[in-house]
């Protein structure tokens, strides 16, 4: 099995209040290869952060099955090493901070996991440099801004060295300088080589995956590159969906006779065509 995430045949079915279930993920098929960039879309309800759950763990399906590196998230057994290869970052940082200064809370999961003291000081030093926290390592996380405060809990993501990093709106509640340098964290640890599934409904965000899979009601009704995804802009319209800007502002121009390129997702790529 060469797919760091496998996915066979996965359902899930939530519980109602009156009794009976109703359906979120119906029938998923899916391969994540080792170091990969996915971005899942998909309007609310779509069942995104349901098929995020099941990467690590957090839920295990109604039906189908789901591997994490060869290891299977519905044997008990293998539960706790799944979520030691996959680490799961949520929209709101407050929910995963834990301590009383920031050096503290990115050493919960290494202390949880019974390391060598020095080897979580080796680990703290290394998350916290990744995100560029280091200056603050002594400070209260409540002394931190909302954007510092997402990037430190990449930063407790990251101490405990997972293979995977799961992004669930991580930029939703930030503001526009703060959003940027959470994704500029994102990107460059995927440089470094760790795979990245984010779930974001920001397409501006999704452009700087790899691959995006669009999901509704519950499927996955499009997977490929950025490229061919926005391509089908009027599908995507139709399930409510935006598009990004360079997108829009591209297929403007070219309504207006200018010969551009159909690729272009990004204001960088709009603007070297034009030039």
């Amino acid at each position: 099995m060469s797919a760091f995430i496998k996915i066979e045949g996965l359902e899930h079915s939530y519980p109602l209040d009156g009794g009976g279930r109703i359906a979120a993920l119906r029938g998923i098929d899916l391969a994540i290869e080792r170091g990969e960039w996915v971005a899942i879309v998909g309007a609310n309800g779509s069942g995104k952060t349901t098929l995020a759950r099941h990467m690590n763990g957090l839920l295990l399906p109604t039906a189908g099955r789901v591997w994490v590196d060869g290891l299977l998230t519905s044997e008990p057994r293998d539960l706790w090493a799944v979520r030691q290869r996959v680490g799961m970052v949520f929209q709101n940082p407050d929910n995963q901070i834990v301590a009383s200064t920031v050096e503290e809370d990115v050493a919960f999961g290494p202390e949880n996991a019974a390391l060598p003291s020095d080897e979580i000081r080796r680990r703290v030093d290394d998350a916290l440099a990744a995100v560029g926290l280091t200056e603050h390592r002594m400070r209260p996380p409540q002394m931190l801004s909302g954007g510092q405060r997402q990037l430190l809990a990449i930063a407790g993501a990251l101490a405990t060295r997972p293979t995977c990093l799961i992004f669930d709106e991580p930029a939703s509640m930030l503001d526009p300088a703060h959003r940027q340098q959470v994704m500029d964290t994102i990107r460059r640890l995927n440089d470094e080589g760790l795979t990245i599934v984010l779930i974001t409904q920001a397409m501006e965000e999704a452009t700087a995956a790899r691959r995006i899979l669009v999901m509704r009601e519950g499927r996955i009704v499009m997977d490929g590159s950025p490229a061919r995804v926005f391509r089908q802009g009027d599908q995507l319209r139709e399930w409510g969906l935006d598009l990004p800007v360079a997108v829009e502002i591209a297929r403007g121009l070219r309504q207006r006779g200018w010969r551009l390129p159909p690729d272009l997702v990004t204001v960088e790529q709009v603007a070297r065509a034009l030039c």
